[in-house]
């Protein structure tokens, strides 16, 4: 595990937050943004959503946590090792699986080192964290430790009975986050939807 945050169980927060379009007047709200964390993959809506991080926190001289979660979710996550092979099969099995994840992990730290290389460039100061878990889950968890004023968080757009079956970790990050949620729109599944914004989630 990469990260220096010890992680502790947290508290759900209340599920009801006041939502605002980036239309609205919000110099008052971004004043408040010192540390932001930005919660990242390696799809097109998570670079967009650390373009966004990143004009935030140049605008506001605020610091930037960008955090990875390793997760099967993720298409190049390796695939583990079947229990059935007969023992020397599964030894060798063990051995290409331990390279794969190995590579797996590097390539994702990997990324977000060059993320906040550009960020360092811009004069941003910017960590890297990456860990294993429920995304969501540790997303919540690593903003509360380190204190996060704003989570930014890439939304897919996943729509009716695939949001409700699959879920969303930006929807588990709005209910669930002690702090103010930026989320960035993806594609629309299965089209873009020209009406969507992006959104400014803030605790009451």
């Amino acid at each position: 595990m990469r990260s220096d945050f010890p992680f502790t169980k947290l508290e759900e927060a209340p599920p009801s937050k006041n939502v605002v379009s980036l239309t609205d007047d919000l110099s008052e709200v971004i004043l408040m943004f010192n540390k932001i964390l930005v919660a990242l993959d390696c799809s097109e809506t998570s670079k967009r959503a650390f373009d966004k991080a990143l004009a935030l926190a140049k605008a506001t001289n605020a610091s930037l946590l960008l955090l990875h979660v390793l997760s099967p979710t993720d298409k190049e996550y390796p695939a583990p090792v079947d229990e059935g092979m007969y023992s020397s099969t599964r030894r060798l099995a063990w051995k290409y699986y331990t390279h794969k994840w190995e590579e797996f992990q590097q390539k994702r730290f990997d990324f977000l080192r060059s993320l906040a290389e550009q960020a360092n460039n811009l004069g941003i100061s910017a960590e890297v964290a990456q860990t294993l878990g429920n995304p969501g889950r540790i997303i919540c968890e690593v903003a509360r430790n380190w204190q996060a004023d704003l989570i930014v968080v890439g939304r897919r757009g996943r729509r009716g009975l695939c949001e409700l079956l699959l879920g969303s970790t930006s929807n588990y990050v709005i209910h669930h986050a002690h702090c103010s949620i930026l989320t960035v729109q993806g594609q629309v599944e299965p089209a873009v939807d020209p009406c969507q914004e992006n959104t400014l989630a803030t605790v009451m």
